[in-house]
């Protein structure tokens, strides 16, 4: 799907097209989800360049997907989508930047373009050039990230908070150990996105700064610096809730490992209670015993294996075993 905005009063102006229409030449966004290879061609021969495929926009090395050709710069990062879903995804997105017109191929819908376009709508950015479009869109992805982390860090205090609940009757069994494994393992798969995703930016600002550089003015160096700068932020605090989340999980492994250890604690020593009372019962066993004659050979045998059980588990408890 095609979808371009163009000028309209203080911000632009949403339009859906298809690759046989013409594309008015004052769009200044052409946005291709999921596009055709009919749109790519016809939106390639607007831009004056060949569009990179979905093939090579997954290309994992830097070069391919940092680089510029004449006029044009390509840029392709990992951006998140369906974050509040159990499985999200992190995609590939090519920016297009051309002199007169931003151009972004994605295959994902990042919560952030529905932002920005609303934003850019109601006219509350100034975006009629491609260079601040580009940062616009970038700004929202940013602040998209980081509401996508005070979640996480919310989620995370919670599973906390239920892991080290000192009410007694609030102690996790075995559903609930596994049930906040899986929401660990949710989590950290979650900011393991959102980390690769802050680290894709943080090497396109590196590149648009330096590509940027000599036709950009202040007002540009100054947005691109305060982009890095937030997306430095938005790295260390993901580095902090990876610790977190390792921590909890360790501590997790932790509370179940002693809780098995405490039932085989409780069987190892149910046997040795038992263990003095068979002893003695299967003595009684043989076909000729010296006390069968005596009426209170069985009554004394009962309370032999009685006094040796009831022994050890005071011994247990006064040692604080049990």
């Amino acid at each position: 799907m095609l979808t371009i905005y163009r000028p309209q009063g203080s911000g632009l102006a949403k339009q859906e097209t298809s690759a046989g229409e013409v594309i008015p030449r004052d769009a200044v966004w052409l946005d291709l989800i999921d596009p055709t290879e009919d749109e790519r061609r016809a939106v390639g021969h607007c831009a004056g360049t060949e569009l990179p495929s979905r093939a090579e926009m997954e290309e994992i090395e830097v070069s391919s997907r940092l680089f510029r050709r004449g006029d044009v710069v390509f840029m392709t990062v990992l951006l998140l989508a369906q974050s509040e879903s159990d499985r999200p995804l992190a995609d590939a997105v090519t920016f297009v930047l051309t002199p007169d017109r931003l151009i972004t191929i994605r295959y994902v819908d990042p919560q952030a373009f529905h932002l920005f376009a609303a934003r850019l709508e109601r006219g509350g950015v100034t975006a009629q050039r491609a260079e601040l479009l580009v940062l616009g869109l970038l700004d929202a992805i940013v602040d998209r990230l980081a509401d996508i982390l005070e979640r996480v860090g919310r989620n995370i205090e919670t599973v906390s908070q239920r892991i080290f609940d000192a009410d007694p009757g609030s102690r996790l069994d075995t559903d609930g150990y596994q049930a906040v494994l899986r929401e660990l393992g949710r989590r950290n798969d979650l900011t393991g996105k959102l980390r690769e995703s802050l680290l894709s930016i943080t090497r396109l600002l590196s590149f648009l700064t330096q590509t940027l550089e000599a036709r950009a003015d202040e007002d540009i160096r100054l947005r691109l610096r305060t982009l890095g700068r937030d997306v430095q932020s938005l790295q260390d605090h993901s580095t902090y809730l990876s610790g977190k989340l390792n921590y909890l999980l360790e501590a997790t492994l932790g509370l179940i490992n002693i809780d098995q250890n405490n039932i085989i604690k409780i069987m190892s020593v149910a046997a040795m209670i038992f263990l003095p009372p068979t002893l003695i019962a299967s003595i009684i066993n043989f076909k000729y015993l010296p006390a069968l004659p005596s009426p209170w050979g069985y009554p004394l045998s009962l309370v032999a294996m009685l006094v040796s059980a009831i022994v050890p588990y005071l011994w247990f408890r006064r040692r604080g075993w049990l």
